[in-house]
């Protein structure tokens, strides 16, 4: 089902139901709403209009037919289609687990397709933005070529982004806000007996953000990092790591709290540090 699909579904079956049916029905705010451009939301629109369940009033406005409001729902809830970066978050993971593999390897649209039931084009448009970050390499009639991961790799990355994430902490020290940080202190509480440790990891997303640097914000969205991102998320399952984890991770905010900026920044290398030596002993293994 694609994305104009849904919409036109997921109306069809609010009004029919008479449950959370939109209030407002223009082009841009169903757009916002299904968080999609406006062409899907225009052909869906178009489609509704012509079977009479929504109506367009002389005004130009457009309405929901009050006969056809609460008059059982005729099929079920759909499942919102996955979207770009939907596939670019599941597809990451594919090229993260082969490139830890001792040799290259090849990943094939045709296999892809069948596991994840979706036609080949999904997984060719996002292998080949993978493919321009130089995340991996189309070699015709043999698939998608994806390189072993290299520990020096690691380490440049890691260099790259200690000194952002540094920078980005000092620009962000006048926006921060001390709610913020208790709340993600919170979700990030000390180890109790008989309770799996628990890893809020907004920390870096937030002093990203709060740098209102749109250079800083950008590298941090690029698939390299993303690759490194869901490296790191899978080399750190046990809950030794995830509570060694948490701790820095306090250790940071509290600093951040009592505006020790310098025990900050030298908790945030430090906390950097570790992963890449918890990704190393992942190697091993």
């Amino acid at each position: 089902m694609n994305q104009s699909a849904y919409i036109e579904h997921d109306l069809r079956y609010r009004i029919a139901s008479g449950k959370g049916v939109p209030d407002n029905l223009t082009l841009t705010s169903l757009a916002r709403r299904y968080n999609v451009s406006i062409t899907p939301v225009r052909s869906a629109i178009t489609r509704l209009i012509a079977e009479g369940v929504l109506l367009k009033q002389s005004n130009g406005r457009l309405a929901v037919n009050p006969n056809k409001v609460g008059k059982g729902a005729s099929s079920k809830v759909a499942r919102r289609p996955l979207t770009p970066a939907d596939w670019d978050q599941i597809l990451i993971k594919e090229v993260m687990l082969t490139s830890l593999g001792p040799d290259a390897a090849y990943l094939r649209e045709e296999a892809l397709a069948r596991k994840y039931r979706v036609g080949r084009s999904v997984i060719r448009q996002t292998f080949s933005r993978f493919a321009g970050a130089g995340l991996l390499e189309h070699v015709p009639r043999r698939g998608w070529l994806v390189r072993p991961f290299r520990e020096e790799n690691m380490r440049a990355y890691l260099e790259i982004r200690e000194a952002l994430e540094l920078k980005a902490l000092d620009l962000a020290r006048p926006h921060i806000q001390r709610e913020d940080l208790k709340k993600m202190l919170k979700g990030n509480p000390r180890l109790k007996k008989d309770i799996r440790p628990r890893l809020d990891n907004r920390l870096h997303r937030y002093l990203i953000e709060k740098s209102q640097n749109r250079y800083i914000r950008e590298f941090f969205r690029q698939y390299i990092s993303m690759y490194y991102t869901a490296l790191f998320d899978y080399a750190a399952p046990e809950v030794s790591v995830v509570t060694q984890m948490a701790r820095q991770h306090r250790r940071i905010l509290k600093s951040l709290l009592s505006r020790a900026w310098a025990r900050a920044r030298q908790s945030l290398v430090e906390h950097i540090q570790a992963q890449g030596r918890i990704l190393k002993k992942l190697l091993k293994r």
